[in-house]
């Protein structure tokens, strides 16, 4: 690992803060961003534009080889009939493989990336210098959740959202392939009473750690 090639990996559950820290650390270090997350909608979009099953593995890992990183539209993808479709293929090892590959490739531009996700740490980047796993507790990841919807002008039930995320979160840490968990070497940052103001300098005294061993 080098100054020209530096990752860092941040993982964690749904509505955890963990994108919009990504995006802030990426913006303030010139690093790239992606949310490996999207890559797994895009692949769901595609199944779904195209009417194809999305209970059909060998069909998936197909679409999943042919994402184009570049061109994840963060807008489009975040609807929830995406991410619905998204959680049934995300468990298939075949597509899971494909979109890990992509990734490690994009995890090697330079000056340095950042990764998030849900396994970035534990598989797709176990090297990464710098790990983060960023949590919250369900409830305020729900009202978040609902905040966002709500700012957005759009229906919420907050009852239903927090079940949704009690859902999410058994789902992603129960799954046989590349459970949801802290890498056994990451960084802890729990936001639930944490701006993100905060979240950022507590991130950024880690990296900044990091980059000063690279040197």
């Amino acid at each position: 690992m080098t100054m020209q090639n530096f990752t860092i990996a941040i993982d964690g559950p749904a509505a955890a803060g963990k994108g919009t820290l990504s995006r802030q650390i990426a913006e303030a270090y010139g690093f790239h961003h992606l949310d490996t997350g999207l890559t797994y909608r895009a692949t769901a979009k595609a199944l779904l534009d195209t009417g194809l099953p999305l209970d059909d593995e060998i069909i998936a890992e197909k679409i999943a080889r042919e994402v184009e990183l570049g061109g994840l539209d963060r807008d489009i993808l975040s609807k929830h009939e995406i991410g619905e479709a998204a959680s049934k293929i995300a468990v298939m090892p075949s597509v899971r493989r494909a979109l890990v590959e992509a990734q490690r490739r994009f995890s090697e531009k330079q000056p340095g990336t950042v990764l998030d996700g849900r396994d970035i740490g534990t598989v797709v980047c176990p090297q990464a210098p710098v790990k983060l796993y960023v949590t919250a507790s369900p409830e305020v990841r729900a009202r978040r959740r609902y905040d966002e919807i709500v700012g957005r002008g759009g229906p919420a039930d907050y009852a239903e959202i927090f079940e949704d995320v009690k859902r999410r979160d058994e789902r992603d840490m129960g799954r046989a392939d590349s459970p949801l968990k802290p890498a056994g070497d990451a960084h802890l940052l729990d936001t639930s009473e944490m701006s993100i103001e905060a979240a950022f300098q507590a991130a950024k005294s880690i990296i900044d750690a990091a980059l000063n061993r690279n040197t």
